[in-house]
């Protein structure tokens, strides 16, 4: 497998530390309301990475965090009267709600801030005292320019680095660069735990660094993320982690693209997002999931319903095609393999192998998926009156084989509606009615169950149910 590495800005060969063990740490959501469909991108395609590692045989250990303190979560919590422990609560609950509708498993752990305090104090204090960090009145901040290297994995030189817009200004830094490991607590009813230093809380950037040292150990394999934390909060991470530990952090470095709403990035700063919650009200989680997927994942991506309906029309395909294997494995010919079919099946193997090196190549799930689509459309002409059980049942689990990896076509299986008694009613009146040449009475029963968002195929083994 080859991965572009932000750290090298190339495309590598993918090495793990150890061959069959994995260690990816995917920075998590600040937990003070529900999150966006761009807070969903690096959840879906990072699920995806971890999903397709195991597929081929790696077993992974993934730490997505929750940042469980922060401004956003005491400003949340004053705004509503309840504490900033109740805040983030109810929305990591809320998270699991969302991420479970996009089909994103839970990590092998999901940390948070407010339970790793006292590791957070052993991992500022190690930096105090090998020089990289230094306490003003309570407030603990990290020497970036004594870090040498500082700067190389957004590829910026320190000179060149500007105070402004993603740098706090703070007149208690020795430098503008500076930045805060531990702030002290400035009003009473802010949440704070007792450190070397007074009562205080972690900065952002540090709980990353003592969260993935504590869960994977002083190296990984993966750190990933949105392109927006490339810089400060991952270049922050490198220079906190390899002061401390002496050892390079992470080997490679995967981000994602921007989600872009007209042509602009998503952020909740600008007010031009959409929460997934809301989405979710027009739309299932598979079909944003299978939008997120269908572009390749460091490229930015438009929003749109436009798009979003062809996210919905290429997932319906893909159902529609486990529809009609489901309805040959329970009406089909009921016999072994043709030499045909079996020279089908051989043939269709090829499919794996296309979508495995799409997969390979820098997880381009956008070939992955047309890989699926072309493997569908032979299966579709392969089949014919004399298609078996056996075929149609192989056929299927190739098709599952690889939707599976992406987390798509996983709701159960269409063809329970066969068991729809009223349904079943409505067929055989309407294959009277046909008998009968009753075309009138055929189509409006036709119009009934569409209008139920059922569609009624008839194929030589029978009708076959499609529910929408």
């Amino acid at each position: 497998m080859r991965i572009y590495n932000t750290l090298t800005r190339k495309k590598e060969e993918f090495i793990p530390l150890n061959d069959q063990n994995i260690k990816i740490y995917v920075c998590g959501p600040t937990v003070y309301n529900y999150f966006h469909i761009g807070n969903a991108r690096p959840f879906v395609v990072f699920d995806t990475l971890r999903r397709y590692l195991e597929y081929r045989g790696k077993s992974v250990r993934f730490v997505q965090n929750f940042t469980d303190v922060d401004d956003k979560i005491i400003h949340k919590a004053r705004e509503e009267g309840v504490s900033a422990g109740e805040i983030s609560e109810k929305y990591i609950a809320e998270y699991f709600k969302d991420a479970e509708a996009l089909n994103v498993r839970k990590a092998t752990v999901h940390p948070k801030v407010t339970e790793e305090i006292r590791n957070i104090v052993t991992f500022v204090q190690t930096l105090i005292e090998k020089g990289y960090a230094y306490e003003n009145d309570g407030d603990v901040y990290y020497s970036a320019r004594k870090f040498q290297g500082y700067g190389k994995l957004s590829g910026q030189n320190i000179e060149d680095l500007d105070s402004g817009a993603r740098i706090e200004i703070d007149e208690r830094k020795q430098d503008p660069l500076d930045f805060v490991l531990w702030k002290k607590r400035k009003e009473d009813d802010e949440i704070a735990w007792d450190s070397p230093w007074g009562m205080g809380r972690p900065g952002w950037h540090i709980e990353c660094s003592a969260m993935s040292k504590e869960y994977l150990g002083e190296t990984i394999d993966i750190h990933a993320g949105g392109q927006d934390l490339t810089f400060p909060h991952h270049e922050n991470e490198i220079a906190q982690s390899e002061a401390a530990n002496g050892k390079p952090f992470s080997k490679y470095w995967m981000h994602n693209g921007y989600i872009m709403i007209n042509n602009e990035k998503m952020s909740k700063s600008k007010d031009n997002f959409f929460t997934v919650r809301d989405i979710l009200k027009e739309y299932s989680g598979e079909e944003i999931r299978f939008f997120l997927l269908f572009g390749h994942y460091r490229m930015p991506i438009n929003f749109s319903r436009k798009l979003m309906k062809q996210a919905r029309g290429g997932l319906d395909r893909m159902y529609n095609a486990r529809t009609t294997l489901e309805h040959l494995i329970a009406k089909g010919v009921d016999a072994s393999l043709s030499e045909a079919e079996e020279a089908s099946l051989v043939a269709l193997s090829k499919y794996r192998e296309k979508f495995i090196a799409a997969m390979d190549e820098d997880l381009n799930t956008a070939d992955a998926i047309a890989a699926i689509f072309e493997l569908i459309s032979d299966i579709n002409v392969q089949m014919d009156e004399q298609t078996t059980k056996t075929f149609a049942k192989q056929a299927l689990a190739l098709i599952l084989e690889l939707t599976h990896v992406l987390g798509l076509l996983e709701k159960e299986e269409t063809s329970k509606m066969d068991d729809d008694a009223e349904i079943k009613v409505l067929i055989e009146e309407r294959q009277k009615a046909r008998e009968e040449k009753n075309w009138a009475r055929a189509d409006e029963i036709r119009d009934v169950l569409k209008a139920q968002g059922i569609t009624l195929k008839d194929t030589p083994q029978g009708v076959q149910i499609i529910r929408e």
